[in-house]
């Protein structure tokens, strides 16, 4: 990857694995630009990042000169179009898209799943991916062949597994495993990877929301489904994904890879 160092978009990267693989891949050189939506959504019950957490996940990257903020709903298509834009414009293309940009709502039946709850759910974070990859995807294949561009998705072990109350969330995560195999299909002759990432219970705000829906006085509780007896770091989800987008991984493709301290093991 050509210049001072590759470029990469993330999305969801306020807080939470987001923010921490902003962090690993800043730590590795990269050039960055972080999108959040940065407001909360009425279809949630639990507030999202803040433009203070953005703002924090910027200067924890090194700020200015290596990354920049950039306020915008993943459902929006021109405000993805804009943030690929500004990373061409900032840093002169694009070597990676990270779609991490993630939320969760539940607590009833599938066939009572009201619509505004589905609407979020595939909105965030399937459409979500697509968009990132409609925006992203040409300037990957603007980069000189041979590419080595990326693009990465964090589905979920429930887009592996059908989780009870959880079912909108559960086909949206199934529907990340299968467009990301199909981007895999049409990228690969260009020289372009894509793979998704299916993190296990992992501590941040959204697993708290999901206690709620389990009426789990603690969210470590959901460590007892992991063969590790313990929650996933979003440090250790961040590791794979900035390993993904680096040139060692140029052999992974179409791939679902779990850090899920086992969860889906058995």
């Amino acid at each position: 990857m050509a210049g001072p160092g590759p470029v990469a978009v993330v999305t969801g990267a306020a807080r939470g694995i987001g923010a921490a693989t902003a962090a690993r891949l800043a730590g590795e050189g990269w050039r960055l630009v972080l999108v959040d939506r940065c407001a909360d959504d009425p279809a949630l019950g639990y507030p999202l990042a803040t433009p203070a957490d953005l703002d924090a996940t910027v200067e924890r990257c090194g700020g200015p000169g290596s990354a920049v903020g950039c306020v915008a709903d993943v459902r929006d298509q021109p405000a993805l179009d804009a943030a690929v834009a500004l990373a061409v414009e900032r840093f002169g293309g694009v070597d990676a898209a990270v779609a991490a940009a993630g939320c969760i709502t539940g607590g009833a039946p599938a066939w009572e799943v009201p619509d505004e709850a589905w609407a979020a759910m595939v909105g965030v974070n399937l459409e979500g991916v697509w968009r990132l990859a409609r925006a992203a995807v040409p300037a990957l294949l603007e980069r000189p062949v041979p590419r080595r561009g990326r693009f990465l998705a964090v589905s979920s072990a429930g887009g592996t597994l059908g989780l009870p109350l959880l079912a909108a969330y559960s086909a949206a995560k199934h529907g990340v495993v299968g467009l990301v195999r199909s981007l895999a299909a049409e990228l690969g002759p260009h020289g372009i990877t894509a793979n998704a990432v299916a993190p296990g219970s992992t501590k941040t705000a959204m697993l708290q929301a999901s206690a709620g829906v389990y009426g789990l006085v603690d969210e470590a509780e959901f460590a007892s489904h992991h063969l590790l007896g313990r929650l996933v770091q979003p440090s250790e989800v961040a590791a794979l994904l900035a390993w993904l987008c680096g040139e060692d991984a140029g052999g992974i493709t179409g791939a679902v890879l779990p850090v899920d301290a086992g969860m889906t093991a058995s």
